[in-house]
């Protein structure tokens, strides 16, 4: 066998398939018949390059996707079309916050690096430095969280027989930027606070969420059906909270709540304060039963909440606004609990957790700068007094000198 310039070329091996010369694309096609569908019509890949052995090796390529089980159209398939098509039908029954998130991190931190890529191309080492850079700009939260959006993306690519692995697999997320760590109020910062903050609207709220430790969102959802104020024990029914179908986080966090006679008086307060606000904006006010709505009746945004507890933080002296949001004055709720030596099993119960893991590492801030407990019982069991330790070394030295 010779080409066009009449030089010998050593023979293909068996098997490989045919090649041929298209003189309409100026490419060599290769092409071989791997099977027969269901109707008996043969199955013909084929790879085209502008030499034979580059044809070849696509063929070669085209015939080993087709072995695996890969769709026809795989080698062309992008990260970003495995990512959208992920958002699109895997994520159809998630609520809209999640999945707005979700497309949000797909849309700043995937897309702009590696949307473009061939999914079939995409190699470790890409993806392990893709990571290592957002790592500099994203807490290991979201790292972990952009992370798993690629994943699972490449996973559903993996079951619809689009790609033979899932590189992400293979590449860990690295500890991304140190977040802003959560803290909790001194006892005389939440009393600051109380005391600077009482002629503020925001004071019932803050009351609230300080004293009897309950989530933002479930404050924000919170409506009159559910406070009793007229009870012996004045209580709340924390059973809604803001979140996809108004549902609480957890089963544990739909709970009913004792309030202390201070918050009673609060709500109280909220109640007859939130009448004439009604009053004075008439037709325009929608009513919806919150405890604490807009100046128009309806939901509280998070980021307003946010931003009228920081101006009333305003009027306490040694607090910066800028360094406090109404979360943590639940975290203080369960340090203040803590420091007062309530069994961290009830604060828990109050807080809605599931178990106490979580309340003690992530609520439990202690105020007391000593653990004594461990001391308190080795004092008990082993009742050595300072003087007879004293006694016993001054005998100890006795002897040294003795036998000098």
């Amino acid at each position: 066998m010779t080409d066009g310039g009449g030089e010998k070329k050593s023979r293909r091996a068996r098997g490989d398939g045919g090649v041929r010369w298209d003189e309409t694309r100026q490419r060599y096609i290769a092409e071989k018949t791997v099977g027969f569908d269901g109707r008996g019509k043969r199955i013909v890949k084929t790879g085209t390059g502008t030499s034979e052995s580059a044809a070849l090796r696509k063929l070669r390529e085209r015939i080993r996707e087709y072995e695996a089980g890969l769709m026809p159209a795989a080698h062309r398939v992008t990260v970003a079309q495995v990512c959208e098509d992920w958002l699109k039908f895997e994520r159809s029954d998630v609520g809209e916050k999640t999945k707005e998130g979700d497309s949000d991190k797909y849309r700043v931190h995937i897309k702009p690096h590696l949307g473009g890529r061939r999914l079939k191309d995409l190699r470790p080492d890409e993806v392990d430095k893709w990571l290592l850079k957002l790592s500099s700009a994203l807490s290991t939260s979201t790292l972990k969280q952009v992370r798993s959006v690629l994943r699972r993306s490449i996973n559903r690519a993996v079951k619809r027989g689009l790609a033979e692995r899932n590189v992400v697999d293979l590449c860990p997320a690295p500890k991304g930027r140190t977040g802003r760590p959560s803290k909790s109020l001194t006892l005389q910062q939440a009393s600051d606070i109380l005391e600077k903050t009482r002629k503020h609207h925001m004071h019932p709220y803050i009351a609230v969420s300080l004293l009897v430790g309950v989530r933002p969102e479930e404050v924000r959802a919170l409506r009159w059906d559910r406070v009793h104020l007229d009870e012996d024990t004045p209580y709340i029914e924390v059973w809604r909270s803001v979140r996809a179908g108004g549902d609480t986080k957890t089963k544990k966090s739909k709970r009913t709540l004792a309030v202390s006679g201070y918050v009673a008086a609060m709500l109280e307060r909220q109640r007859q304060a939130q009448a004439k606000v009604r009053a004075r904006v008439g037709d325009h006010w929608q009513e919806n039963d919150l405890v604490f709505p807009s100046l128009v009746g309806t939901e509280q945004d998070a980021h307003n909440v946010r931003r009228m507890f920081r101006d009333a933080l305003r009027l306490v002296p040694g607090i910066d606004p800028d360094e406090w949001v109404p979360y943590e004055l639940r975290h203080s709720f369960v340090s203040i609990l803590s420091e007062r030596g309530m069994p961290v099993e009830e604060i828990s119960r109050l807080m809605g957790h599931k178990g106490t893991a979580v309340t003690e590492l992530v609520y439990r801030h202690e105020l007391r700068p000593v653990i004594e407990s461990g001391a308190s019982v080795m004092d008990s069991v082993f009742p050595l007094s300072v003087e007879e330790a004293d006694e016993d070394t001054e005998d100890e030295e006795d002897d040294d000198n003795d036998a000098a």
